[in-house]
């Protein structure tokens, strides 16, 4: 693939192989004049998950587990037609796809620790609380004759 400003790195020193990519091109709708009916724009990327060697074992199985919703046997599909150009279409699924693959890879948030607030925080917030409520009240004009 020449001109294509690959690999496409999905985190550290993991990235996309360029064999494991299939290309589809098909016409892509709106805005492009006659060209557009004569050119195949839209890029359709297909990347294997279930069966890629590209990733590590634990990453591989985070991203299946994730990307459960959007996997049609094991294969996850990226479409982009934004641009008029086929070479840019091509890169910005292939951006997508690395992104997609990145979010899906990541390591789990570490889980949150309960924590107490100390007693003497809450009693000086509640004090606090009261000393403006009695401000504010002291401002009515009920007393007022």
């Amino acid at each position: 693939m020449e001109g294509m400003s690959g690999p496409y790195i999905v985190r550290g020193s993991v990235s996309l192989p360029e064999a494991e990519l299939n290309w589809r091109f098909s016409r892509s709708s709106g805005p492009g004049g006659q060209h557009v009916n004569t050119s195949d724009s839209q890029v359709e990327l297909r990347f294997d998950l279930a069966k890629t060697e590209a990733l590590p074992e634990v990453w591989k199985a985070r991203a299946l587990e994730r990307l459960a919703g959007r996997l049609v046997d094991g294969v996850i599909v990226v479409r982009a037609s934004e641009h008029r150009s086929q070479w840019r279409n091509r890169e910005t699924a292939a951006v997508r796809l690395a992104a997609l693959l990145a979010e899906a890879t990541a390591p789990p948030p570490k889980p949150r620790r309960a924590t107490r607030i100390p007693r003497g925080i809450n009693e000086r917030r509640l004090r606090e609380k009261k000393q403006r409520s009695d401000t504010k009240r002291g401002r009515s004009g009920r007393d007022w004759s």
